[in-house]
């Protein structure tokens, strides 16, 4: 067990001026039986070249070349490729703490398979770190101490893309990389959720993110807000809605806009509330929005909240406490 290969999936494209060291602190591991499958995805710059040079100097990376394009072909190129027992992905830009693997290796040896091993993440950036991300690292880690990473799971994506390793067996149970579905790591969260794997608590810094202008979360358009909608609403009406029980939206701003236009779309009945006064009584997409204080009269409903504010979001909490309303059963936070 204690020579247990471990796999790392890394896709890249022209990160000529990090991947070197991305790649040095993954030779720095502690654990050391591990293989890097790490794919070129159509880079322009010298990025395969420099790859190229440290796979010649260590066998156990393994460089390959996307037929395809994008990252979902690319890890999925990755992964069969790999021979290993267990997975985790390395994203090409960012920096491994050096016991990284090993402490992975070891939550995933005590606590068994349907288990996600999971650790907390730090942003780092020449720029500094804008406040968004940082109370995204905040919050992601937050739940990784507790691992309650699912409490929240309609909010953003839980579990931090380059830091999660999981049995190649579970991966394979919850069809790996194979749906085309972006963002892919959120997607692959929810069926990790789907499965029930449960997230091992983690309270140490495994990883270093790297965030900069040109990152792909920043630009490309598969991370961009109506896709995040699409997937959030895709599992919620596939794992927690209960079609025996009345939907409602809280919020018509543009996420509750562009749920309640795809719930018509799919002829899918719902109340529309929100605490705005001016679209109280508006009639929207053939619905009319209801004041927030009429949820108390209807008969126990499903609510998705859109409401973006955290001192909104405080209050609406108290509100459904009031109510005897609980939070991933009774209402689910889509931001």
């Amino acid at each position: 067990m204690a020579n247990d290969l471990v796999s790392i999936l890394t896709p890249f494209k022209n990160v000529s001026a990090y991947i070197e060291a991305c790649l040095d602190s993954i030779l720095n591991q502690t654990y050391e039986h591990w293989e890097l499958i790490i794919v070129d995805d159509n880079s322009t710059d010298d990025s395969y070249k420099k790859v190229e040079a440290y796979a010649k100097k260590d066998q156990r990376i393994k460089l390959l070349t996307n037929d395809g394009n994008g990252i979902i072909e690319a890890l999925r190129l990755a992964f069969n490729a790999s021979s290993g027992t267990f997975i985790t992905r390395m994203d090409s830009d960012d920096i491994m703490v050096s016991t990284k693997l090993e402490v992975m290796v070891d939550q995933l040896k005590h606590f068994g398979k349907q288990h996600i091993a999971t650790g907390l993440v730090k942003y780092f950036s020449s720029d500094g770190i804008s406040d968004g991300y940082a109370k995204y690292e905040a919050w992601l880690n937050r739940l990784t101490l507790k691992g309650a990473n699912y409490s929240e799971i309609y909010k953003e994506c839980v579990i931090a893309s380059p830091c999660w390793m999981v049995y190649k067996s579970d991966l394979i149970n919850c069809n790996a990389f194979n749906p085309n579905r972006y963002p892919e790591d959120y997607d692959l969260t929810f069926r990790f959720y789907e499965q029930g794997y449960r997230c091992i608590p983690n309270n140490q810094i495994l990883h270093y993110w790297r965030d900069y202008r040109t990152r792909t979360s920043r630009t490309h358009e598969h991370y961009a807000q109506n896709y995040f909608l699409d997937i959030k609403l895709h599992y919620f009406l596939k794992l927690d809605y209960d079609a025996s029980r009345p939907l409602t939206i809280w919020g018509a701003g543009f996420k509750g806009k562009t749920i309640a236009k795809t719930l018509v779309e799919k002829d899918i009945p719902f109340y529309w509330i929100c605490d705005n006064e001016k679209k109280i009584g508006k009639s929207i997409y053939g619905v009319k929005l209801q004041p927030f204080e009429d949820l108390k009269n209807i008969d126990h409903p499903q609510t998705i909240v859109t409401v973006a504010n955290s001192k909104e979001q405080n209050d609406i909490i108290s509100y459904f406490k009031k109510l005897n309303m609980l939070a991933m059963t009774d209402y689910f936070f889509f931001c």
